[in-house]
Parts: structure tokens; sequence; C-alpha cells
């Protein structure tokens, strides 16, 4: 039997766009259908317009947000991407850094609920996120108030991403899974799992930010 609209509807995930994209996005399209207008006049024009409406559709992708039903477990994924390395600190904590490729989602989420006590921006350099040295990138460095303590986040700018968005100030009360942040492109995102907490991905593990969990029972 087939569905209904409002059925169909209802069984798609919704996408919109992503919360600090317009100084990329808007340009971008506004120049696609100014040269798409200009056709009309000389065909010409569409030298510019095909490759300024590819670089729109593209920048649509690049900055969906699609609607995430929240998956289960103390620690989940704050980003969309591959599990770069899994490494143990000092401290005891253990650290889970994500690559996120342009492909991605960008949009960035809590990775448990509770309350944001600091996002404090570290100036650095522009690296590829895969490298190294991308320890040193400009950065935002969040800090949540938890169940489990004290969770250390790093949106990491990469060669490509040179602008990080936060949503969320000192102080917010978050839910897991919700909407923290923005990196433009793709870029880097580190959680430091709590001493006493083992990781429950592998290094080359796809994640999917606010559904993967990351630490295990």
């Amino acid at each position: 039997m087939p569905l209904s609209p409002s059925h169909r509807s209802a069984s798609r995930p919704r996408v919109t766009l992503a919360r600090g994209c317009s100084p990329w996005l808007a340009p971008t399209v506004l120049t696609a259908a100014a040269c798409t207008a200009l056709t009309r006049r000389s065909g010409k024009w569409a030298l510019a317009a095909v490759p300024a409406s590819a670089l729109s559709a593209g920048m649509l992708w690049f900055f969906r947000d699609p609607e995430r039903a929240i998956g289960q477990g103390r620690v989940i994924s704050p980003a969309d991407g591959v599990v770069q390395s899994i490494d143990a600190w000092p401290d005891g904590r253990t650290r889970v850094a994500i690559f996120m490729s342009p492909l991605n989602v960008h949009v960035n989420r809590a990775p448990l609920p509770g309350t944001v006590t600091s996002v404090e921006h570290v100036a650095g350099g522009f690296v590829p996120a895969f490298n190294k040295d991308s320890d040193r990138n400009e950065r935002v460095v969040w800090h949540f108030d938890t169940e489990l303590g004290d969770i250390e986040m790093v949106q990491i700018a990469g060669a490509v991403a040179r602008r990080i968005v936060p949503y969320l100030p000192a102080g917010t009360k978050v839910e897991q899974g919700e909407r923290i942040g923005l990196i433009r492109f793709g870029s880097r995102v580190d959680t430091y799992l709590p001493a006493g907490v083992e990781p429950g991905v592998q290094v080359g593990q796809k994640t999917t930010a606010g559904v993967t969990r990351l630490d295990r029972d």
C-alpha cells in the first residue's frame, strides 16, 4: 500500500541549513542567481552561471544540518567523520580525535547532557587537520559539567576550515546531542573521555554526530 504524503514526509529526516553559513552561502547563491538571470541577455554568461550554480549546490550540501534521532550511551560523538586516533593522556583521560572531511556534516553536537562551563577561543595555525601539528591550529575549547565530571571537547580548524562558530555561551544547559557549534568545511573534533571510561570506537571507524557511542560499558 503506498504511503500517504504525510507518512512519506514523516519518514524522512528533516534537513535544514546550519546556523552560521550565511557569510559563505549568501554571496555564492546571489552570484549564481545574477549570472543565471544575465544569460537571458547573452549566452556568454552561461560560462559563469554554470560553475556558480555548481558551487552554490555544493555549498548547500556542505552546510546541510539534518535532524537526528539521538543515540544511546554515556558519551556520544560530537562530530560526523572518521576516528583518526585514540590516545591515552597523562592525566588518565583518553582523547578520541575525529577527522571531518569537507563532505561531512559540519555541525557539532554535545557529547553529554550538562552545563557549558567555558568556551575558549585559542588562536593558531591552519595546517591540515590530519597533520600531527594540527594540535596548534585555531581551535575552540569547550568544557562541560556532566554526570561524569568535567568533559573537554575541542573543535580544531583545518587548512580549509578557518572559522569556528560556537552556538552557545558558558552557563548554558545542554541536552545530549544538542547542536553546539559549526566548523566551516573540514576539520577535527577531539573528545576527552574521563579516567575510567573506556573508548567504544576504533581508529578508522565512521562516526555520526549525536548518534555514535564513543564509550563502552
